[in-house]
């Protein structure tokens, strides 16, 4: 199975990135590596999640991210910011991240008009300072 996730470490805590047509399946394996990763990890952390290619998710995927969401959430996640391009994804997204109880949490970057998103999303998970919107 061709994984289209990544789950990098940073200064802030991880950078999540996903892309692509993401099935049920490929949504599960990332919840059982993110599971690995987290696993012991109860300091605060921040996530930056870029989403630019990602299509939106099935109806069996989606459940498996709010999973994710709230196990993030409830190992230490303190902000997360998602960087999208895709109206469609970006209301998804807002409306799985309600479903989680994560969505006050988090803040969400236009990087189709918003071309310095990294320093946007960077700012909100480390210092509270919300992205232009």
């Amino acid at each position: 199975m061709c994984t289209v996730y990544k789950i990098d470490k940073t200064d802030l805590g991880f950078q999540l990135t996903f892309g692509g047509d993401m099935t049920e399946a490929e949504l599960q394996t990332w919840y059982q590596e993110s599971a690995c990763v987290l696993a012991g990890l109860h300091l605060p952390f921040g996530v930056i999640i870029d989403m630019r290619t990602l299509a939106p998710l099935p109806t069996g995927a989606q459940t498996v991210m709010v999973k994710g969401q709230a196990m993030y959430r409830s190992c230490g996640m303190q902000r997360s910011c998602v960087i999208l391009e895709d109206p469609i994804t970006t209301i998804q997204f807002m409306r799985l991240a309600k479903k989680s109880g994560i969505f006050k949490y988090e803040r969400y970057i236009d990087a189709s008009v918003h071309k310095d998103w990294r320093l946007a999303a960077r700012n909100w998970v480390r210092d509270a300072v919300a992205p232009p919107q």
